[in-house]
């Protein structure tokens, strides 16, 4: 395991959930860290909040969308490791430590995620809880030492995407042609992947991922049009198809 980790929180309007993030990380984050929260133009007190908490903020005059504000955070990290976390992403006990034992198990691994109660793929677990001490609780129990549980796979999604220092600096920053967001975090696995990194699901640790909540706030009649055009992108650029990642549920070949 290696140094400390720059946690970047892009943000658009969503003071109740950032609160809610910032407070799981602090409870729940044992390993050296950092947050830097990049918000996107809110109007809702954002800043105000990240000054009184004392936390590294980047704000931005207008909402930039999640690539770019993911960018700008990431220019300023000073971490040897690097975590993209969705606003509505909430941590557990043990979470980053365990990620962390993941991504450094073997020298080729370069990106790790969790798994969640809401994603595409195979990220996607069968939870039980209701709320937030629920699944505190079925967490505690989740999140236990177990590489067993570690599946090496095709994609990683971006809800809490945590990489090595050494990607960003093979493959660069994320492509901002994806803005305001959708399919940059398949074209950053399928460019690491290029590169010679693996993936790996850390099946032993579970996240809470209230989904989507920004996107589906701002683009409420044209959500599906937005991850249409960004996929038409996708294979435009790499000719071949991302979904193909997700319906062999993320099993590498």
């Amino acid at each position: 395991m290696s140094g400390l980790t720059s946690i970047i929180i892009p943000t658009f309007n969503g003071l109740h959930l950032l609160r809610t993030c910032v407070e799981h990380i602090r409870a729940h984050t044992s390993v050296p860290y950092e947050i830097i929260v990049v918000d996107n133009g809110s109007r809702d007190g954002t800043a105000a909040y990240c000054i009184r908490e004392k936390l590294t903020l980047v704000s931005l005059p207008d909402n930039a969308g999640f690539p770019v504000a993911c960018n700008r955070g990431l220019r300023i990290a000073s971490g040897d490791n690097l975590l993209l976390l969705n606003n509505d992403c909430f941590a557990s006990p043990r979470w980053l430590s365990y990620m962390l034992d993941a991504l450094y198990s073997r020298e080729d691994i370069g990106i790790v995620g969790p798994v969640t109660n809401y994603a595409s793929g195979i990220q996607q677990v069968k939870v039980g809880y209701s709320d937030l001490a629920g699944f505190i609780r079925e967490a505690e129990s989740w999140n236990v030492p177990d590489p067993a549980k570690w599946r090496e796979v095709h994609r990683i999604v971006g809800l809490c995407y945590l990489f090595k220092r050494t990607v960003m600096e093979r493959i660069g920053l994320l492509d901002e042609m994806y803005s305001p967001g959708h399919y940059e975090d398949d074209d950053y696995c399928y460019r690491a992947r290029l590169a010679g990194f693996k993936l790996l699901v850390a099946g032993n640790v579970l996240v809470h991922h209230e989904g989507s909540a920004s996107f589906r706030n701002r683009y409420p009649g044209g959500f599906q049009e937005l991850v249409e055009r960004n996929r038409r992108r996708f294979v435009d650029k790499w000719k071949v198809d991302p979904l193909q990642f997700i319906e062999e549920r993320g099993d590498a070949s």
